[in-house]
């Protein structure tokens, strides 16, 4: 069964409480995400270790319930303008 975009940015933000998360349904099918999640805590970890936080975040549900999601991290600093 896919997952919704909010139930996606909720289980995000449990982990990382001041993430600011973007997520798009990049199909249409709730399988295929994109995700900007912006976050200070990411500051001063590698590109991989902020992925392995947001992917611990969904708890095992990648390649399961949650097909693909393409992944961007930022922290405050480097993130692009939210619309």
């Amino acid at each position: 069964m896919p997952m919704e975009a909010t139930d996606i940015e909720a289980m995000i933000r449990e982990s990382i409480p001041d993430a600011k998360v973007v997520i798009e349904d990049t199909r249409g099918d709730g399988d295929h995400y994109a995700a900007l999640v912006v976050s200070e805590t990411f500051r001063g970890k590698s590109r991989v270790q902020q992925h392995q936080m947001v992917f611990a975040a969904l708890k095992g549900k990648m390649g399961g319930e949650l097909h693909a999601l393409a992944l961007q991290t930022a922290t405050p600093d480097t993130a692009p303008d939210f619309a």
